[in-house]
């Protein structure tokens, strides 16, 4: 009998044992970690500081099986050449927005933002709802990539000049670091303009490489530090009203993933969206307030002829582009077609500021 029950208990241990392994191996089995490369430091307001609190957010829910290990501009990649990277699966992922990539595809810039562009429930209505993101899931997969939409943040400024601008002819000659499609229009009104990432603008503002620059909102400017050199700025941000990120995955890494991983994902980019508006929304006021207070910038605002004759260029950028580019043209009148069908709406639902006199 004592032979027996020994014979049971080691066998009943074994069984344990194995279970256990199996446990752990099917653990293992189901950890992910990932590289995350960001385009902005995780110190930048915003948009850098919220590629760490995704990141968060993805071990959080994941109840720590599923990690983004975060890496800052340059210590992977350079800081807006996520796209590559990612497309050859040097890295999982990486946080940016869609206006690095016109180098490849001009048309891309309309996953950023529009100059004179719509609110971001507009703005994303059109890409989840309207045709957008199928277009641009169509670009992004053909090299190997799959694109999210994980941040927003509200208006941007419009430039910092070192001198006050009185009259756009004094704009003609100047060099100067533009986004997106509002760099196409700075372009036609006699600009030289650059991208560069935006931890190299300042040495090139300071040196004289670039005259002027724009890049973000008070809170982000401020820590660039723009201010030392220029102290004139411009509002409003009409080449920028709203701002989409994008979260570059590299689709066999995607694919490879759960289903409660890949919905974890998605989860947390709509959670990102969210925050990071808000919070541009709740901060900025104040940052502007400070950047006159404590940092002596002067805050302009472009005349509305000035801005008619900016709008008037985005209309030619917009006729001439969409001739020369068919990806351009569809992008383009995806677009416009959502916004004319929501203007009904959209009009309907305006208010003033106030209506008391």
């Amino acid at each position: 009998m004592k032979m027996k029950s020994l014979l049971k208990t080691i066998t009943v241990a074994g069984l344990a044992g194995t279970f256990a392994l199996a446990l752990v191996s099917t653990a293992d089995a189901q950890r992910v970690k990932w590289k995350l490369h960001t385009a902005w430091g995780s110190a930048v307001p915003h948009i850098g500081v919220e590629a760490v609190r995704f990141a968060d957010d993805i071990k959080a829910l994941s109840g720590g099986t599923f990690i983004l290990k975060h890496f800052e501009p340059g210590a992977l990649v350079p800081a807006n050449e996520g796209f590559d990277a990612v497309s050859k699966g040097a890295i999982e992922a990486a946080w940016g927005t869609a206006g690095y990539d016109v180098g490849k595809y001009p048309a891309l810039a309309f996953f950023t933002a529009v100059p004179f562009g719509p609110t971001l429930g507009e703005y994303m209505g059109w890409i989840w709802y309207g045709g957008g993101k199928e277009i641009g899931q169509r670009v992004y997969n053909k090299h190997n990539i799959h694109p999210m939409h994980c941040m927003a943040i509200g208006p941007e400024t419009s430039g910092w000049f070192r001198t006050e601008i009185t009259s756009l002819e004094q704009l003609r000659g100047l060099k100067m670091r533009f986004f997106g499609l509002g760099a196409r229009v700075m372009q036609k009104l006699g600009v030289s303009t650059q991208l560069l990432a935006g931890g190299d603008i300042f040495p090139a503002l300071e040196k004289g490489v670039i005259d002027a620059t724009e890049f973000s909102m008070p809170a982000m400017d401020i820590k660039y530090g723009f201010y030392q050199v220029a102290k004139n700025n411009y509002f409003p941000g009409w080449h920028q009203q709203v701002s989409i990120g994008i979260l570059h995955v590299n689709m066999d890494k995607w694919k490879s993933l759960s289903a409660q991983n890949k919905k974890i994902m998605e989860v947390a980019c709509r959670s990102s969206m969210l925050r990071s508006y808000v919070e541009t929304e709740a901060v900025n006021p104040k940052a502007m307030v400070e950047m006159g207070t404590k940092y002596g910038v002067k805050t302009h605002r472009w005349k509305d002829e000035q801005l008619a004759v900016f709008e008037k260029a985005w209309m030619q950028v917009l006729e001439e582009d969409a001739k020369k580019d068919p990806l351009f043209k569809e992008t383009a009148d995806s677009y416009h077609a959502f916004r004319k069908m929501y203007a009904k709406w959209g009009e309907a639902q305006a208010l003033k500021p106030t209506y008391l006199d």
